[in-house]
């Protein structure tokens, strides 16, 4: 077959049009062409608007209680135990006889001593008479009048050691369980002996606990930031308030009393006792309670949301969205917290922060406040209803 030019021409334009096209494929796979604007997506969130006003600073804590008094009662001489005159738990006054010890041979001594005071102050008013008669030296005066101030003295020292075996409660209060019966040996100190059978047991303690219950004091901690509206109210001549909630529902109210000298450095946190009205003694020290304070207001503060707040390794911070719907990372401070919102610095009344919605949001995003989408999505409904296709058909074939 002979050779033909334009055979070969059309074969090599058909190659060139395959290899061109197979380039552009390429170019399109391995240098792809960049897209003028990639539309950034818009997400909805719900947003609050920085309020300024007066917030109260609730103190929200975990506390116990404890004793106002609590006196550990035991014996100052050795000597045994003759009567109690008390039972387990039973109410008791200030000056309420507890116990009584063997005072025979204590009274005698005081009789004894009273005695001998008594012929001493005889002694010395005859001296007396027999001066003015001048029978008698002023020395022998003198001496006479020594003696009856002895004599008076040891006798007030057998009173003292008498008084000693009639034990008293010192407080108003509850006693506790008893560790001493009749006939027991008891002696200073920590140590209180006891004879329960034929066998004497030794039992670390005191004779009985009496612990006042009425008013009850609790005892929590409260962070450093509410010390200045604390002292702000105390200074202000008002006591602070708590109300307080035990494990088994019990609710009181009371008033602070006092606040600790010094913070603790390691927690922030610095001691709080409460006094609190128990009639019924139904609460005990140790009770572990639910503490609310009210420890006044704090005067035009700013307001948000605590679920505002993000907090990370840079601090605190909240998301703040501008006129053109574009959020932005600015720091705050947050003075104090209660009740769902905080108060803080670092914001001006009127920014709008993003409350919910802003997991997934980054500076410079665009956001949409929920409210408004809802408010976009509803129908309009001064707008003209939208003609049924039926009535269209009915209408033309009328025409």
């Amino acid at each position: 077959m002979p050779y033909s030019p334009k055979t070969s021409i059309k074969k090599s334009l058909l190659w060139l049009v395959l290899v061109l096209i197979l380039a552009g494929g390429a170019a399109k796979i391995f240098w792809p062409v960049e897209k003028a604007e990639v539309k950034a997506q818009v997400q909805t969130v719900t947003t609050f608007v920085v309020e300024q006003r007066d917030f109260p600073v609730v103190v929200e804590s975990t506390g116990s209680t404890v004793a106002a008094n609590v006196v550990d009662v035991r014996p100052q001489v050795t000597n045994v135990v003759a009567k109690v005159h008390i039972k387990d738990g039973q109410r008791v006054k200030a000056g309420d006889i507890l116990f009584t010890l063997d005072d025979r041979a204590d009274r005698a001594n005081y009789e004894k001593a009273k005695a001998a005071a008594d012929d001493a102050q005889r002694q010395y008013d005859r001296a007396l008479e027999l001066l003015r008669q001048n029978f008698i030296s002023q020395g022998s005066v003198d001496t006479a009048r020594a003696n009856a101030q002895a004599t008076l003295a040891a006798a007030k020292a057998a009173e003292a050691a008498l008084s000693y075996d009639t034990i008293r409660s010192p407080i108003t209060g509850r006693a506790g369980i008893i560790n001493v019966f009749p006939g027991a040996l008891v002696q200073p100190g920590n140590t209180v002996s006891t004879t329960t059978t034929a066998t004497a047991t030794t039992t670390q303690g005191a004779m009985v606990t009496i612990t006042q219950l009425d008013p009850i004091n609790v005892q929590f901690t409260v962070p450093e930031s509410a010390l200045g509206p604390l002292f702000a109210l105390q200074q202000a001549g008002q006591t602070p308030m708590v109300s307080l909630q035990a494990t088994g529902g019990q609710k009181r109210q009371g008033k602070v009393y006092v606040i600790d000298n010094q913070v603790d450095a390691a927690i922030g946190a610095v001691k709080v006792k409460a006094e609190v009205v128990n009639t019924d003694h139904s609460l005990i020290p140790g009770q572990f309670v639910r503490v609310q304070l009210n420890a006044g207001n704090i005067k035009d503060a700013l307001v948000v949301p605590s679920q505002a707040v993000v907090a990370n390794t840079r601090g605190e911070q909240v998301f703040v969205v501008d006129a053109e719907n574009t959020v932005e990372l600015k720091p705050i401070k947050v003075l104090t917290q209660g009740r769902g919102f905080a108060v803080i610095t670092g914001l001006n009344v009127g920014d709008k922060v993003v409350v919910e919605g802003k997991q997934n949001l980054r500076p410079k995003g665009k956001v949409r406040d929920a409210a408004a989408a809802k408010t976009e999505g509803k129908p309009d409904d001064k707008a003209p209803a939208k003609p049924d296709a039926k009535t269209d058909v009915k209408a033309e074939a009328q025409k």
